[in-house]
C-alpha cells in the first residue's frame, strides 16, 4: 500500500511540475527550469548562472552573475519554446509576457485538461498493478479473501484521492489560465 501511495503522489508531482511550466499570463520564473546555458563549456541550468526575479506581474529579470554570458542566455531563450524575445539591455536580461488572446488561453485550458487526464491514466495504472499484485498474493495464499478484499477498498479509496486531487489541481490552472 505504502508503494502504490508513493507512485500515486510522484504521479501528482509531476502533473504539479508540468503545471508550473504552463504560462498563465503572469509571469512565472518555472518557466525556465528547462532552459539550459552554454556555461564554461557545460550545460548549466539557467537558474544556476543568475538571479531570475519578478519585478512586476509581466515581467522576469535575469540578472547574470557573469555579464559575458549575456548573449549565450539570450540564444538558449530563444531556441527554447517558450516564445518570448529576451530584451538584452547590457546588464540584466528581459523578459516581457504579452496578455494572452482569448483562442490561446482556451488552447492552454484544453492542454491543462489534456495533462488532468493523463495523471488520471497513471493513477488508474497504478492502482490496477497494484490489484493485480494483491490477486497474485491472494492466489499463492499469501493473502486471505477478506484481506483481499480490505486491500482492494483501500486501493479504490486511495485512487479516489488521487483523482480528486488531480481534479482540484486541474480546475485550479484552468482557473488561473482563464483569468485576465
Amino acid at each position: 500500500m505504502k508503494n502504490t501511495e508513493n507512485k500515486m503522489n510522484k504521479a501528482i508531482a509531476v502533473l504539479e511540475n508540468d503545471y508550473a511550466s504552463i504560462r498563465a499570463g503572469r509571469a512565472n520564473p518555472a518557466i525556465l527550469d528547462k532552459i539550459s546555458v552554454e556555461y564554461y563549456g557545460a550545460q548549466t541550468p539557467l537558474a544556476q548562472v543568475g538571479t531570475i526575479s519578478v519585478p512586476e506581474a509581466r515581467t522576469i529579470l535575469i540578472q547574470p552573475w557573469d555579464a559575458s554570458i549575456l548573449k549565450d542566455i539570450e540564444k538558449a531563450i530563444l531556441a527554447s519554446d517558450i516564445g518570448i524575445n529576451p530584451n538584452n539591455d547590457g546588464k540584466v536580461i528581459r523578459l516581457n509576457f504579452p496578455p494572452l488572446t482569448e483562442e490561446r488561453r482556451k488552447e492552454l485550458k484544453k492542454s491543462v485538461s489534456k495533462r488532468g487526464e493523463e495523471a488520471k491514466v497513471a493513477i488508474r495504472n497504478i492502482r490496477r498493478d497494484a490489484m493485480d499484485e494483491f490477486k497474485k498474493q491472494k492466489k499463492n495464499n499469501e493473502i486471505t479473501e477478506d484481506d483481499l478484499k480490505d486491500l482492494e477498498e483501500s486501493v479504490q479509496k486511495l485512487t479516489d484521492k488521487f483523482v480528486k486531487k488531480v481534479d482540484e489541481l486541474t480546475s485550479a490552472k484552468e482557473k488561473e489560465i482563464m483569468e485576465v
